[in-house]
């Protein structure tokens, strides 16, 4: 069975570390908020201009006018400072952000991301993702495997618009947790009950797969 959305958040927020400056993109890399490690110092930043965000609002913690760069409801924790937007991009171009969780629309063997646009169809515009792609020192792609109609989404070469070249190195999808070096993907864990003969048919761009492939646990 894949990975339900907030199982692909847990598995990320595993690779979060005390002391990290972190920015969550639009979509799924939101959920990571509500697993930080118990007891672990992290900074969420949004690009809109906050510092500090925690998990999503209770009812009771609503407030309307604390949002994050997709426009959702946010909680702040102690500490927490909120800015203009000009200033969070200038934390996120000095290279500040220790890591970011961007979803995508492909990735590929070089490292490659396409984020931000399909031809045809109405887009918002690229928002953060590209100055993240550049400066941030660590990024995660957290994305579903293949599309709905079955097509895989890890390819040899892109074919949308790309958000940056070269920059992306680790790969969490609803079917497994991938790294990308020297041209082709690395499998390295994979979801409970999928075998690894579903994640290579799943996968058009070229794929390493070790002896042993561990499936990922959760308590």
């Amino acid at each position: 069975m894949s990975l339900t959305r907030e199982q692909m958040a847990m598995r990320v927020a595993r690779e979060l570390e005390d002391g990290y400056y972190v920015n969550l993109g639009i979509g799924m890399p939101t959920l990571v908020a509500n697993y930080v490690p118990e007891g672990m110092e992290v900074m969420l930043q949004s690009e809109n201009g906050i510092l500090g965000m925690g998990p999503y609002p209770t009812e009771a913690e609503l407030d309307a006018d604390m949002i994050n760069a997709g426009k959702e409801t946010v909680t702040t924790i102690a500490g927490a400072a909120v800015f203009s937007s000009a200033a969070s991009f200038e934390m996120i171009r000095g290279g500040h952000v220790d890591l970011t969780v961007l979803g995508a629309f492909e990735v590929d063997v070089n490292g490659d991301i396409a984020s931000w646009m399909v031809p045809g169809k109405l887009i918002k515009g690229m928002g953060g993702a590209m100055d993240l792609v550049a400066a941030a020192r660590n990024i995660i792609v957290m994305m579903t495997h293949a599309d709905k109609h079955g097509n895989s989404k890890l390819l040899n070469s892109c074919t949308l618009p790309l958000t940056g070249s070269g920059c992306i190195h680790k790969v969490l999808t609803d079917l497994a947790y991938l790294e990308i070096e020297n041209g082709a993907f690395i499998l390295k864990e994979r979801a409970p009950g999928i075998s690894v003969e579903e994640i290579i048919a799943k996968t058009e761009g070229k794929l390493i797969v070790p002896d042993h492939v561990p499936e990922m646990t959760f308590a």
